[in-house]
């Protein structure tokens, strides 16, 4: 309608001359229509293929990086061909010039976390993050439309489509099974743990309350009057901390220890444990007996190292310290070296305590097995690191005050004043340079 040219009016209906209809029998009426048929298949084709090569060259002038358009000999042979490769590239452009959702922000927060913020300081870090964060941006739109054409079309199998590498989307997996028989063995391997995991049995619960009831309040040295006593001398302070610590270890051996072995002397303790799970079960109480004597002189060492601290110095100890005169010489009584060994004393002295608690199994079995309750490693280095720094650099005044002294008065006590003297009097000198 309108004059608009469609196929119907290129090829009208197949209709033979009046002239030939007449003298025409059925047969030959049929090749003729049969023949014409043919022919205008054959114009079809032809203008199909017309149509497709317009499409294909059109597309690839648009698209100049594509280089030159191939030439026909260079293309599919057949129409079916010439229609698909022209009409995918022109309908994979279409697809591609869609918008697509934009990355989420909170995505792009949640990728700058990971990044250590060591690694984001400064301008150049700044400028190569922001860097970063376009070359995301640009993959994830890049990926978002590439998900695009293989979700929309299906490249062709045919000849130059070979390069281009969007291809169809993987098919869901058919006969898989998803049933679940991994559920049977997690419940036999739950059941198998719950079996032999001793820490889960009521008695280390037990166990647990009376080492937070004796210990959560606890320390070996009272170091609340550290400070309240005033300045103290290096061999008062070594007294004390033996004296803090042998009370504190007798405490726990006749309170929290005989709450232990009245715990398990009892026939409760044990049920539920067979006879061939004694030994781990009672290796599991030694270890939980061994973690809460370790955290109680763990947390003693952190308190007295906590008294030294730079940023707080309410409770910071007070030592006594004399400025004297030794063989021609001014020192400080006690040393600076003897004042730190006193005070590391004091870690090592909290170290040695509860270091002979028996095991509950070697006092049941009347053996001589012992716990593990040394001190790690780890404390006693940061502890020593630590107050060794803090004795320095509370000893800058008092070194300060020495150096000052014996700048002012050491040549009174060196020797050279005495030298001077005699130099003096072995000379002639007048009455009034006498005088």
């Amino acid at each position: 309608p309108g004059g608009k040219t469609t196929l119907r009016t290129w090829f009208p209906p197949t209709v033979l001359p009046s002239s030939f209809t007449f003298d025409l029998s059925p047969v030959q009426k049929k090749l003729l229509t049969h023949r014409r048929c043919k022919e205008q298949r054959k114009m079809l084709n032809q203008l199909l293929i017309n149509r497709a090569l317009k499409n294909y060259h059109a597309f690839m002038e648009e698209n100049n990086d594509r280089g030159p358009a191939p030439s026909i000999p260079e293309l599919p042979s057949t129409v079916r061909s010439y229609f698909f490769y022209a009409n995918y590239l022109f309908m994979k452009k279409c697809v591609q010039s869609n918008p697509v959702v934009p990355i989420q922000q909170q995505w792009l927060t949640s990728m700058l976390t990971l990044v250590p913020q060591s690694l984001l300081e400064g301008k150049d870090r700044e400028l190569l993050t922001e860097k970063l964060l376009r070359e995301i941006i640009s993959d994830y739109e890049k990926s978002m439309r590439r998900y695009m054409v293989r979700s929309v079309l299906i490249k062709p199998d045919i000849k130059g489509l070979e390069d281009e590498e969007e291809a169809p989307l993987p098919l869901l997996p058919l006969g898989l099974d998803f049933s679940r028989p991994w559920h049977n063995n997690f419940i036999q391997a739950k059941k198998k743990i719950s079996s032999n995991l001793h820490i889960l049995h009521p008695t280390m619960k037990n166990l647990l309350d009376f080492g937070y009831a004796s210990f959560s309040t606890l320390l070996l040295v009272d170091l609340s009057n550290f400070r309240l006593k005033g300045p103290i001398n290096c061999e008062s302070l070594r007294t004390d901390v033996s004296l803090s610590c042998s009370k504190a270890e007798e405490k726990v051996l006749n309170t929290w220890y005989q709450r232990v072995i009245s715990l398990f002397t009892q026939k409760a303790a044990l049920k539920g444990v067979k006879s061939d799970q004694l030994d781990s079960f009672y290796n599991c109480v030694a270890v939980l007996m061994s973690n809460q004597l370790k955290e109680l002189l763990t947390r003693t060492v952190e308190a007295f190292v906590k008294l030294f601290d730079p940023e707080d110095r309410n409770c910071l100890p007070l030592f006594k310290m004399a400025l004297i005169l030794d063989e021609k010489k001014m020192e400080f009584y006690p040393s600076f070296q003897d004042l730190e060994e006193a005070i590391l004393f004091v870690v090592n002295r909290i170290g040695q305590t509860l270091q002979n608690v028996q095991s509950v199994h070697s006092w049941l079995m009347g053996d001589t097995a012992t716990l593990d309750t040394e001190l790690p490693n780890h404390v006693i280095a940061w502890a020593t690191s630590t107050l060794k720094k803090s004795i320095r650099d509370n000893l800058e005044g008092p070194k300060e005050y020495l150096e000052n002294y014996i700048e002012k008065y050491g040549w009174l006590v060196d020797g050279t004043a005495q030298a001077r003297i005699q130099r003096f009097l072995a000379e002639e000198h007048s009455f009034s340079e006498y005088t």
